[in-house]
């Protein structure tokens, strides 16, 4: 557990960093600990310090774009690093669903992850042409979205803060 999750002043996630950098936040009283790792303590040579899990910001920091950038990686990442068609997690390259000579163009909703062999079978074509089914369908993901998946597993205390903002 070696990220904190930060929250803007108005509760909205911001970002993810790294204890050290939450920690200093807090101590120069620029954030307040919403949460802590009960089990952990941070140490200096005379005073023991709580460990931060979620710190909120005191000053309010306008954030013009809070979107996901539309990169190679980041679909991967949307679609958990495996091929969209067949399941398989090796020899992952992008696809667009409907082919770009035929006017399809680069974005979320047309970019999945698949496999080198099913990339090669469907070729030219939409994959309903070749029988390939998705196995999901493909979205923009939320700044949320993207945050949640910044660490191995969802951490139960950033839950409460995550959810707020997604149903917001």
């Amino acid at each position: 557990m070696s990220t904190v999750l930060v929250l803007n002043a108005d509760f909205s996630p911001l970002t993810v960093c790294s204890v050290e950098r939450a920690f200093l936040l807090v101590y120069l009283q620029k954030a307040d600990t919403l949460s802590q790792v009960k089990e952990k303590t941070l140490r200096s040579v005379s005073r023991e310090y709580p460990y931060p899990s979620v710190i909120k910001i005191h000053k309010y920091v306008n954030v013009p774009y809070k979107g996901v950038i539309l990169t190679r990686h980041n679909v991967f990442k949307r679609d958990q690093f495996s091929c969209q068609y067949c399941g398989a997690s090796k020899d992952l390259t992008l696809d667009h669903l409907i082919p770009k000579s035929k006017g399809g163009k680069s974005s979320w909703t047309n970019l999945v992850t698949a496999c080198k062999n099913c990339n090669a079978r469907k070729g030219d074509y939409r994959p309903e042409d070749v029988g390939l089914k998705l196995t999901s369908k493909p979205v923009r993901p939320s700044y949320v979205m993207f945050l949640r998946s910044t660490t191995k597993s969802l951490r139960e205390d950033w839950i409460p803060y995550l959810e707020r903002k997604a149903i917001a």
